[in-house]
């Protein structure tokens, strides 16, 4: 897999990873086992803060194990910090730091209300000549990564499309209802709703790549949603993304408070 290919894959992992603290000013660990066609081959925690005055952040590590340690080592560390403002998480700063073997690069966004004010990547990357640029149309009313993916108890989770931008990759989750499947994991125990995703990329990727023109192609990819009460919001517990690997499955082994 190329080492943007991996970037995109590592930066899908921390946008369906994210799960809020269960109240104001609690410090909250989520962690994630990460499988390829079953085999391990990540691991990923996060920890989450939210503040009395509406102000949030959420820091995540993502570490290569397993099966993906014998190719190359990959590690990431993400954060986002915004406000919760009409029912969402709004992001105000998002941050992307990613490493695969001996090559490292930083991804940082700036949002205001909504819409993306700068984007930056350090070192800065050579741009194929088939490479889709961003356009300033595609960088209004986004989401982050990351708490772009966390629905507060009232929300139809999945009658809707998501608009992300994970720092250079603007792509489109469409969700759309499944019905519901059991779940249980240390922390929680109960129903889980499914939605089927349909990715579709905008902008920022090079045309023609296979794995994005594989993943577009798919209508096997579901993320499940659980309810934390305490919190009275939603965020992903599983996922299922098809790759020409093998299935990828990222499962929540811990969900809920330390309480």
């Amino acid at each position: 897999m190329a080492h943007s290919g991996r970037r995109i894959f590592i930066s899908a992992i921390a946008a369906l990873l994210a799960i809020p603290a269960s109240a104001a000013e609690i410090q909250h660990r989520t962690e994630y086992r990460v499988t390829l066609a079953g085999l391990p081959i990540a691991r990923a925690a996060f920890l989450t803060q939210i503040e009395d005055d509406h102000s949030y952040k959420i820091a995540g590590s993502i570490n290569s194990a397993g099966l993906a340690d014998l190719v190359t080592t990959i590690s990431a560390k993400t954060s986002v910090s915004g406000v919760v403002r009409n029912d969402r998480l709004q992001a105000q700063k998002y941050s992307l730091y990613y490493k695969s073997g001996k090559k490292a690069r930083v991804y940082e966004v700036s949002y205001r209300d909504g819409n993306i004010v700068s984007a930056t990547t350090t070192p800065a990357p050579k741009r194929p000549k088939n490479w889709i640029d961003v356009t300033p149309r595609d960088m209004r009313s986004v989401l982050d990564p990351i708490s772009g993916l966390v629905f507060t108890g009232d929300t139809k989770v999945c009658s809707q499309t998501l608009p992300i931008f994970d720092g250079e990759t603007r792509m489109d989750l469409v969700l759309s209802p499944k019905g519901d499947e059991d779940f249980s994991t240390n922390g929680f125990k109960g129903k889980a709703v499914v939605c089927g995703v349909r990715f579709v990329p905008r902008s920022g990727y090079k045309k023609g790549r296979k794995d994005i023109d594989y993943l577009s192609k798919s209508n096997r990819m579901e993320i499940w949603f659980a309810k934390s009460d305490a919190a009275n919001v939603y965020a992903p517990v599983y996922v299922r993304i098809p790759t020409e690997y093998g299935m990828v499955t990222i499962t929540a082994v811990k969900y809920g408070s330390d309480s």
